[in-house]
């Protein structure tokens, strides 16, 4: 990656527990980190220290203990993106997973 150059920080924002409580098996996440290395050539996860999602739902309030999962692209591919969204929904079980891309400069 070049000094100055652009790229784009690609976020995945995965849950800790379906949504009967019950915890994801650590494989499920080595995939994902597998698949996006080989795609990506590297992946930074945090999965450490969970993140809490908290949010507006029907009159109450709903969280999700989070992991974030960033790789680094000089392109979008939004067809991509899309499908992988949707597969990733249907293996952590979710009506949505977020994945956000943010442009950044090269340092």
């Amino acid at each position: 990656m070049l000094q100055g150059s652009a790229m784009h920080l690609v976020q995945i924002l995965l849950p800790l527990a379906d949504n009967a409580g019950r915890r994801f098996d650590s494989a499920a996440y080595g995939r994902v980190r597998s698949e996006l290395s080989e795609r990506f050539g590297g992946i930074t996860s945090f999965t450490r220290a969970p993140a809490e999602g908290t949010w507006k739902e029907g009159g109450r309030t709903a969280h999700d203990d989070i992991v974030v999962f960033e790789v680094m692209a000089r392109e979008i591919d939004n067809p991509w993106w899309v499908e992988y969204r949707a597969e990733l929904e249907r293996r952590f079980q979710q009506e949505t997973i977020v994945i956000r891309a943010i442009r950044v400069e090269m340092l």
